[in-house]
């Protein structure tokens, strides 16, 4: 076993990557950015290396910086985590080259499955199934419609280099091949430096399932699938193993095919193999039926999903890595690999969900994990989300006898989650879990896209929830609180003003004698009583409160988060209206699409925006004449910054 690694990654799968390292008694190397200085894995390593600045290419993509500091700090081998230098062969030769050990599969074994196109006619010919389309090395633009044509609509096109969803377009009809096609290419080279593309048949009803494989060069095995098919914009928003009605001899089937993917190209280490599966194949009873199943790609790293593969099988997938880059064999043989229990996961991101899911940014003033969840995260109370990197926050992993026992802990573990800070996506990932047909197994990628307004409204908060809020704005929410003063003829009472984002609410609270509290809401009165440890409101129990500066925080459903209203203060009126487009994140215009004097309609595509490494299109709020245009491609803006000015609507 390796004395000493470095860990080429920041956030959740660094410190992920150092829990497994500290148990097995290996010593650490952290790197960072100037962003990064404070951040958790920083904290968590044994020792770190400053290797440049904020942006990705300044730091963690800088392979020379990442090797330099391995050999300065005695590191025998590099962990790449997932994303940054993780699949970049080049990368691996020069870590060889150092004479340090990559912990991963060979750069051999990554250029075979860099290239969809390339990798779908390896696989082919190792008799693993592949999606009909068209892989072929002519990309002009009439050739590629003329390949979907033949295909047959819906096709999707998809960066060759791609990943992550980028690079991908669902085209419907021929008549919008041309604009998906450019504008995939964009988003690719933006991505990848490449912007090749295959076209491929779009499958009906798809569910995406991959499976775990793990090998050693020599041989491999598979533990078994995850479901990952709740997708937004062809991101992973949710993922579980076992997939829900998976068959005995589908997950054989599968699993044999993802071995021979592994072992036709001699790879080693931790690796999935990914599948797109026709939904619609199954058999009267709701279970899959073999075949149906078709090869899209192989991410040659750990996924970031891969704790529900732990979770059911009880391996440490980390230490496996750790073994067999320092020289071991395979840890475990197929036949004594199996399943127990069902395991979930979801991502916490810090993402404006009702604007559009744009990514947020902003410090963390508060965030307590709940218990009973296996949580994955870099940040820490008090770290900011910053614009550079990728918003996640955690992950969040439920494990049980059954899978609607994981489901039941995850829902109740996202409920008790207090955090305040940045805008993330909890109340979206709560609806998910509550949603019928995912509660019921029957999921497919185009499940949120189908359900998406519903599973992104947004309800006001519970008047038991308000009255909660109240209580804790007056300092009445813990034991032994009590409404001091006196009042002649009447009860004694104190009111509160609050704000929930645009919502203002106001309440008074009357004391009734003892424990007991009325609280008079605009239109509704609550009875409150202080027993148990606990308030209950109209006969409910309420759950305890968190305080910061001037704001509480009511961990119930989503969470609401209350700003006291100081009664001397003022509303200021702010913000620009629709005479001015401005950048709702921190971002690079990638385009402007529109010049002085044009004339637009309201959802015309006036720009594109490249932030949290996603492209966002930025419309007009009316119609109107572009008055300005006060940015050109290749700015960098900030949150706020005016983009393009439009003339009153009427002005000729």
């Amino acid at each position: 076993m390796f004395r000493t690694i470095l860990i080429a990654n920041r956030g959740e799968i660094a410190c992920r990557i150092i829990d497994t390292c500290a148990r097995l008694g290996v010593k650490t190397v952290a790197v960072y950015s100037d962003a990064d200085r404070e951040a958790r894995h920083v904290a968590m390593a044994d020792r770190a290396v400053h290797i440049g600045g904020s942006a990705p290419a300044d730091s963690y993509l800088r392979g020379d910086a990442i090797v330099a500091a391995a050999l300065a700090t005695g590191a025998q081998a590099i962990h790449p985590g997932y994303g940054f230098l993780s699949e970049n062969p080049d990368f691996v030769e020069a870590v060889e080259a150092a004479g340090l050990v990559f912990i991963g599969p060979s750069a051999a074994a990554m250029r075979k499955m860099g290239l969809k196109d390339a990798a779908k006619g390896l696989m082919a010919e190792a008799g693993v199934p592949v999606v009909p389309g068209y892989h072929g090395t002519d990309q002009s633009g009439d050739t590629l419609a003329a390949e979907a044509d033949c295909i047959g609509y819906p096709v999707l096109i998809k960066a060759v280099a791609g990943g992550g969803g980028k690079g991908m377009r669902l085209v419907e009809s021929a008549g919008d091949f041309a604009d998906a096609l450019a504008s995939a290419r964009s988003e690719a080279r933006t991505s990848f430096g490449n912007d090749a593309v295959l076209v491929e048949k779009f499958v009906a009803n798809p569910r995406h399932i991959e499976i775990q494989v793990f090998g050693d060069g020599h041989g491999a095995v598979h533990l078994f699938e995850r479901d990952c098919s709740l997708q937004r914009r062809h991101q992973k928003v949710v993922e579980e193993a076992p997939a829900p009605g998976m068959s005995d001899a589908l997950r054989a089937e599968m699993g044999a095919a993802a071995v021979r993917a592994a072992t036709a190209i001699g790879y080693a280490g931790a690796g999935t193999v990914e599948f797109i599966v026709d939904g619609g194949n199954v058999d009267g009873d709701g279970r899959m039926k073999t075949g149906g199943f078709y090869f899209m790609e192989m991410n040659t790293r750990l996924q970031v999903e891969h704790p529900v593969t732990e979770a059911v099988t009880g391996v440490d997938l980390v230490e496996w890595q750790l073994r067999v880059a320092a020289g071991e064999g395979l840890p475990m043989a197929q036949e004594a690999l199996s399943i127990t229990g069902y395991a979930v996961e979801v991502r916490l991101y810090a993402e404006d969900v009702p604007s559009g899911f744009l990514p947020a940014t902003g410090r963390l003033a508060a965030l307590c994990w709940p218990d009973g969840l296996r949580v994955e995260t870099g940040v820490r109370t008090g770290d900011v989300v910053s614009p550079h990197y990728d918003p996640m926050i955690t992950k969040l992993i439920a494990h049980a006898d059954c899978r609607d026992g994981a489901l039941r802990t995850l829902a109740g573990g996202l409920e008790r989650l207090v955090i305040d800070g940045p805008a993330t996506n909890k109340a979206f990932l709560q609806a998910l879990l509550d949603h019928e047909g995912f509660v019921a197994g029957r999921v497919d990628t185009g499940l949120i896209g189908r359900d998406l307004d519903a599973l992104v409204a947004v309800a006001p908060p519970p008047d038991t929830v308000v009255g909660l809020a109240a209580l804790a704005a007056l300092g009445l929410d813990r034991p032994g609180d009590a409404l001091q003063g006196f009042a002649l003829w009447s009860r004694w009472g104190q009111a509160v003003a609050m704000r929930l984002g645009e919502r203002a609410f106001t309440a008074r609270v009357q004391c009734e004698g003892g424990t007991q509290r009325r609280i008079l809401l605009d239109g509704a009165e609550l009875d409150a009583q202080w027993r148990g440890g606990a308030w209950w409101i109209d006969g409910l129990k309420m759950p305890p409160v968190h305080h910061l500066p001037g704001r509480v925080i009511v961990p119930q459903g989503p969470g609401y988060a209350f700003d006291i209203v100081d009664p001397l203060a003022r509303d200021v009126a702010a913000g620009p209206g629709a005479d001015v487009v401005i950048a709702p994140m921190p971002g690079l215009v990638q385009a402007v699409h529109v010049d002085v004097g044009e004339r637009v309609e309201a959802g015309r595509a006036l720009a594109v925006l490249e932030a949290m490494k996603m492209e966002h299109v930025l419309r007009a709020g009316r119609d109107g004449t572009v008055a300005e245009v006060l940015v050109s491609p290749g700015s960098q803006v900030s949150a706020g910054d005016g983009l393009i000015r439009l003339a009153d609507s009427d002005a000729p």
